[in-house]
């Protein structure tokens, strides 16, 4: 595909998302609120059908690594290190600012975000979810967006947007305060990590710092799958 095109995708897992949650309700039955626990095997799923599509329609101009602009030999230590609090600290302040602002609550979390799943979920999602996530949404986000944008502004504010928005369909629930919430938690961070990629274009230190992050949301998931009780402890909070 040519790369004048490339930014076009970058609606497509909002749109992925949303028609997945309201068919598997339609399908099963079930109120989307009884669908969100599955929201890390969905997005895993989903993941690595954007890697798939990714590496599709960058085959014939270099293939995903061309893509995202990997240069081996590139990346330190240092880099990687200072992303990795760069996320945490843009992630978790994100969150919490948004919590505030839509809920009034400081800290808050989505207590859904981490809710049980059958427990071979957790153990497969602890080590998919996060590698899939980086792999898929900074390639299609930093890769198809900022990276094949000319304009300064509209390569992060755009590809960020877009980043951002995917999120307030991960899980799909027909809330306005929570899709509020979802948005205005994540659009720190992506805009954050657009500048960064459009600055020193290096994917690596984002993919480590982003990963990082989704394997600490996993971690949790897996101690509510294996203890309930754990879950409903932290609801009544």
């Amino acid at each position: 595909m040519n790369k004048k095109y490339l930014p076009y995708l970058l609606p497509v897992r909002s749109v992925v998302f949303f028609l997945l949650f309201i068919s598997a309700s339609l399908i099963t039955g079930k109120e989307l609120e009884d669908l969100s626990p599955i929201w890390s095997l969905a997005a895993t799923v989903i993941n690595v059908l954007t890697v798939v599509l990714l590496a599709a329609v960058s085959h014939k101009s270099g293939g995903y690594l061309k893509l995202i602009n990997y240069e081996k030999g590139k990346t330190t230590r240092g880099q990687v290190v200072k992303m990795i609090f760069l996320v945490l600290f843009a992630g978790m302040g994100g969150m919490y600012l948004a919590g505030f602002l839509c809920y009034g609550i400081l800290p808050y979390l989505a207590p859904m975000m981490v809710a049980p799943v059958p427990l071979w979920i957790a153990i497969i999602n602890l080590i998919l979810l996060p590698v899939t996530t980086a792999l898929a949404e900074d390639a299609l986000y930093l890769g198809c967006g900022t990276g094949c944008i000319d304009n300064r502004y509209v390569s992060v504010v755009v590809p960020a947007f877009f980043f951002a928005l995917q999120h307030c369909f991960i899980p799909t629930l027909f809330d306005p305060v929570h899709m509020l919430y979802r948005f205005l938690s994540f659009l720190p961070l992506t805009l954050i990590l657009c500048i960064i990629y459009r600055k020193n274009r290096n994917p690596l230190p984002i993919m480590i710092g982003h990963a990082l992050i989704d394997f600490a949301t996993a971690v949790m998931i897996l101690l509510t799958s294996a203890d309930p009780a754990l879950y409903e402890k932290w609801c009544s909070m």
